[in-house]
């Protein structure tokens, strides 16, 4: 527990005192923010409209709104100055609502300061956002209530937290049934070392709180939550020597993953609705800014109106979370030879996830570049 507070207090008055801008991250972000362009440019032109004050203190590591946040309940953890928390007040509009919870008085003060500008510049007659000083570990005792949220969002945060399974569990417990974490954090393919865990620079930084993959997975199965998917990835490469000489040959990357809340009864039998393992699912193409097409993970876009066959394991995903009422689902006849050309995947390793693109699309873009030595 002494070691929990230490950390905690370290990484408190690394974003509170010694960091005050993005621009003094040993790790930068420029990537990360191009790429916002490239897949949502409905996201960028939110972003674009924040205050640069707010901005500036952005030290996330990858982007973290899904599709279909109008007039959703959001809860963003780690929310440091408010960047994303004002972009996505702005998306959901005024019968939505963002919360965001940060330990550091500093970035908090400054999100409150913000919040008129930002309810004047997007048009709205009263706030719908708020910022709440306290920790991820204890949702509930910062006052936020159980199963009250629809979405919960992170931005590069749960890494510096050093209480992984107690933070994922109090987002559990606050999201409604069928609610939608999704969120960017890094991950390492090593199991760190006791030299890097108390290294005061990498904790700030994010490489000595990153947790391996499997241990998310075993983490978030252990909670409840559904399997996790991989939206988005990127690799994070460790230019500086004085880094390189701690964390040795462990390698890190960035990934947004997407798990939901199951709701407890599903409205559909699932037996019912397969044969052999495979169904069918139509988008509906309803969410604003996703009428096209809908991007359930890195390998699977459904596209409007078109009958696609996915496992067993989609269509319990999509019938147990917020999204059930946007697809239709159809039985195939029995007897039939259905193709399916997506193949669920229970532990899926983000590095060989980069590994096959780079092999794919060549050369990948980095997701955060070390600035200096």
């Amino acid at each position: 527990m002494a070691q929990t507070s230490s950390i905690l207090e370290n990484v408190k008055e690394y974003y509170g005192k010694v960091l005050e801008s993005s621009s003094d991250l040993k790790t930068g972000n420029e990537v990360c923010n191009k790429n916002l362009s490239v897949e949502n440019k409905y996201i960028c032109r939110a972003i674009s409209e924040v205050h640069q004050a707010v901005s500036a203190k952005y030290y996330g590591c990858g982007l973290c709104i899904p599709p279909g946040v109008e007039g959703a309940c959001i809860l963003d953890l780690g929310s440091g100055s408010g960047r994303d928390c004002f972009a996505v007040s702005k998306l959901v509009g005024p019968d939505g609502s963002v919360v965001g919870i940060d330990m550091t008085k500093e970035q908090v003060d400054v999100a409150n300061t913000y919040i008129e500008y930002h309810t004047e510049r997007f048009g709205f007659k009263q706030p719908n956002v708020k910022f709440v000083e306290g920790y991820c570990e204890d949702l509930i005792g910062a006052g936020l209530k159980k199963d009250s949220f629809d979405i919960i969002i992170s931005n590069c945060v749960i890494n510096l937290c050093p209480e992984k399974e107690i933070v994922l569990r109090e987002a559990f417990n606050v999201l409604k049934p069928g609610g939608e974490l999704y969120f960017s954090d890094m991950y390492t393919d090593t199991l760190q070392s006791d030299a890097v865990r108390e290294d005061k620079v990498l904790w700030g930084e994010g490489f000595a709180g990153s947790l391996h993959w499997k241990q998310f997975h075993d983490i978030t199965k252990k909670i409840g939550f559904s399997s996790p998917c991989i939206v988005s990835c990127s690799p994070i490469r460790v230019d500086r020597e004085d880094f390189k000489k701690k964390l040795g040959e462990a390698k890190y990357c960035s990934v947004t993953y997407r798990l939901f809340k199951p709701i407890p009864t599903q409205p559909k039998d699932i037996d019912s609705l397969v044969q052999n393992g495979v169904g069918f699912v139509t988008y509906k193409g309803q969410i604003l800014y996703h009428e096209e097409s809908f991007k359930f993970d890195h390998r699977l876009t459904l596209q409007k109106g078109v009958k696609t066959a996915v496992p067993v394991q989609v269509i319990s995903t999509l019938l147990s979370s917020s999204f059930s009422e946007e697809f239709s689902f159809e039985t195939p006849a029995a007897g039939d030879k259905v193709s399916c050309c997506y193949t669920w995947r229970v532990l899926e390793d983000p590095f060989d996830v980069l590994k096959k693109m780079e092999e794919i699309d060549g050369p990948l873009k980095y997701c955060q570049k070390i600035k200096g030595t």
